[in-house]
């Protein structure tokens, strides 16, 4: 006998996510979906294209105030240059909200400025990743990343919203 699936809510836009991918170029989405997608886990992955929507998406403002209060991803994969607001904003954005400050998040980026790692360990980045030139170290990078943080790690609670 298998257990009985849990059924999802309705509207989307309140359903769990796994993965929030927060990246503007469509050639980086690709390559980043297909290595995620072989591991076949059934995760609920979603795209932000700019700083701006990855920050709407989480907090629940605008076209995704439905998602106010809904549960928040398990891994967030950040790139640092984005159109809107780059990664940093979010990142700073993130941190300094009460519910979204403990979500893991992952920078992913082909930066290698140790002025900006700095920068994202001191705003609270749970980890940086330079993304590898090769697409297969890339692949084997981005399911190591999804592997650990949605296999082995605990993620935390969100705090309540406030009662109004």
């Amino acid at each position: 006998m298998t257990a009985p699936r849990t059924r999802l809510p309705a509207d989307p836009l309140t359903r769990p996510v796994d993965i929030l991918l927060v990246e503007d170029n469509p050639l980086e989405v690709e390559l980043t979906l297909r290595p995620l997608r072989e591991l076949d886990a059934g995760n609920r992955i979603e795209v932000a294209r700019d700083g701006e929507e990855a920050l709407d998406f989480l907090l629940g403002r605008g076209q995704f105030r439905q998602r106010l209060g809904a549960p928040l991803p398990r891994l967030i994969l950040l790139d640092l240059k984005l159109p809107k607001l780059d990664g940093v904003e979010v990142l700073r954005g993130l941190r300094a909200n009460s519910r979204t400050c403990v979500a893991p998040i992952v920078v992913l980026t082909s930066s290698t400025d140790p002025r900006e790692v700095a920068q994202c360990y001191q705003l609270g980045a749970n980890s940086w990743v330079q993304k590898p030139v090769s697409y297969e170290e890339f692949s084997r990078t981005i399911q190591t990343i999804a592997r650990y943080w949605l296999g082995v790690n605990q993620s935390p609670t969100p705090a309540p919203l406030p009662v109004s």
